[in-house]
């Protein structure tokens, strides 16, 4: 199926390179809406990561990212990843990294070939978390490499891909985006933002292959 996949997506030889939608055109997009707080479950424990093993294992394919504290000084070593999402359409699990971590819900899931993590630079990700961790990546997909399969000549990152492929504008405030991502309690902003940044890679996921079986069909 993936080659198959691979060849309806494929762009004719010799078709230009297609080019990102620019950032004034995504400001006109209607905004991505994702999924609320109250569908965002931070994983504390064992018991915990029960409920949401077999929530991922239903899903099959789960939405992934990794947010690790910003380095502000050069030189200075990145410690990431601090906190591991993964998604579902409905509802999100958010683990922070460090020793009370529940490890082998993480391992279950990470490293599980049944359920395929998708997202976007997941090449960065792998040795990070296994350093960190001593988990590895286990069966994954890359939408970048497979949004450069469709044509475009440049990865194309989390923002412009749901802009391409679902026609939405996906808000991603600094504010969240450089904060504290090892403190000890994440703040609801930041659950947000990284609950959706892994629900957003899956839902392109899903455009992507809504797309590939019309093609098919």
């Amino acid at each position: 199926m993936e080659s198959n996949a691979r060849a309806a997506a494929a762009p004719g030889k010799g078709a230009a390179p297609l080019q990102r939608p620019s950032r004034e055109a995504i400001a006109q997009m209607p905004e991505f809406v994702g999924l609320p707080l109250e569908r965002i479950h931070v994983v504390r424990d064992e018991a915990e990561g029960e409920h949401a093993g077999r929530a991922l294992a239903r899903a099959g394919h789960v939405g992934f990212d990794t947010e690790s504290k910003p380095v502000f000084v050069r030189g200075q070593p990145n410690e990431g990843p601090h906190v591991v999402q993964l998604a579902t359409l409905e509802e999100a699990f958010i683990v922070q990294v460090g020793p009370e971590m529940p490890r082998e819900f993480l391992r279950m899931v990470l490293e599980s070939d049944d359920i395929v993590k998708v997202g976007f630079g997941l090449r960065s990700d792998r040795e990070p978390l296994f350093a960190r961790t001593g988990i590895r990546l286990g069966a994954s997909i890359d939408l970048a490499r497979r949004l450069r399969e469709t044509g475009y000549r440049h990865d194309v990152g989390l923002k412009a891909a749901v802009a391409i492929v679902l026609g939405q504008r996906l808000r991603k405030p600094k504010s969240a985006t450089t904060s504290n991502w090892a403190q000890p309690r994440l703040r609801p902003a930041q659950l947000l933002y990284a609950a959706n940044d892994a629900h957003a890679s899956l839902a392109v996921f899903h455009g992507l292959e809504g797309r590939v079986r019309e093609g098919l069909a």
